[in-house]
């Protein structure tokens, strides 16, 4: 008997609800940097341009195929400052900070055209630009341990192996069964643990689980939550955002001088990342927009999960 034929009876898989997956032609990865190393190893750049402003995992794909990169300098409305000017073999990567930049990222495709690459990690609902090679991830917006897709008009002549993801699933169990807190020594394990993967085929769990969601009802909760603090918040944000109608953040992005703000609302069980800290090692931000939007951006939560109550609770500890 051929081991992958369909088992029928005995016990019970975990249920989830059936429907298909946001990216269902996509090319379905592992991890959003392999996605990257993919179009690295696809195009054959010699040299590409990378924003300060950026995780530092970002840099394993050419550091393991031995590509060069320079750092060019953004604004306070994550715009590039620098003019670059790219060769045949040079590309330009630009980060859609936050979901918010994606008419930004068209007048990217019209200056850069094929030579541009999209780090859509930030920006999982931003639709591909035909002939711009994207990619996204899917951990930063939904509950799976791992996985991403990568928009390419061309494919390497490879084949890769899939990808298993049941042994990475404690964080999420625990955060339901347990405590956030309780799960979180668990996430940060499992996060180090994407570090210099092979590129794989995303799994048929988180590929299940991808094929589980809502993704209508996820966009209009994300997009009401920002709204609303956008509405209670938008005089004291030093950031001038703009929600277009195709837009769906990751968060909210809070800049205010306020370096005591962070600490307030982790006291309060509202739990504000920092991007990224790597930046601040680099003597080239001192004084620029990166180091500031480091020190004092609030990436503050309006995900599926939460409701206007929630982000009203937000704005009384801010505004208190």
């Amino acid at each position: 008997m051929e081991q992958n034929v369909k088992a029928i009876g005995g016990y019970f898989e975990l249920e989830l609800p059936k429907a298909k997956e946001y990216y269902p032609n996509a090319l379905a990865l592992n991890t959003g940097r392999n996605c990257l190393e993919y179009i690295l190893r696809l195009r054959k750049y010699k040299k590409v341009y990378l924003p300060y402003y950026t995780c530092e995992v970002l840099f394993e794909p050419f550091n393991k195929l031995n590509i060069s990169y320079e750092f060019y300098h953004i604004d306070k409305d994550f715009h590039l400052i620098d003019d670059i000017t790219l060769k045949d073999d040079e590309a330009l990567l630009y980060t859609n900070y936050y979901g918010l930049q994606q008419q930004y990222v068209k007048a990217l495709a019209t200056k850069y055209s094929s030579n541009l690459i999209i780090d859509n990690t930030q920006a999982f609902f931003a639709e591909p630009l035909k002939d711009v090679d994207s990619f996204n991830t899917c951990r930063k917006f939904f509950g799976v341990s791992d996985g991403a897709y990568c928009f390419t008009n061309k494919r390497l002549e490879q084949e890769f192996e899939q990808e298993t993801s049941f042994n990475r699933m404690n964080f999420l169990l625990k955060r339901i069964d347990l405590s956030a807190e309780e799960g979180y020594n668990d996430f940060r394990q499992e996060s180090e643990n994407l570090c210099n993967l092979d590129i794989h085929l995303m799994s048929n769990l988180t590929q299940r689980i991808m094929s589980s969601i809502d993704y209508n009802s996820v966009s209009r909760q994300r997009r009401a939550n920002f709204l609303y603090l956008h509405k209670a918040l938008q005089h004291s944000n030093e950031l001038n955002l703009s929600l277009q109608t195709e837009d769906v953040p990751m968060v909210y992005p809070y800049l205010i001088g306020n370096e005591d703000l962070r600490a307030e609302l982790i006291a309060n069980k509202i739990f504000v990342a920092r991007y990224w800290s790597n930046v601040l090692e680099d003597t080239e931000v001192k004084g620029k927009a990166e180091e500031y939007l480091t020190t004092f951006l609030l990436p503050l939560p309006i995900d599926q999960r939460y409701n206007k109550e929630d982000m009203q609770r937000i704005i009384e500890i801010i505004t208190r």
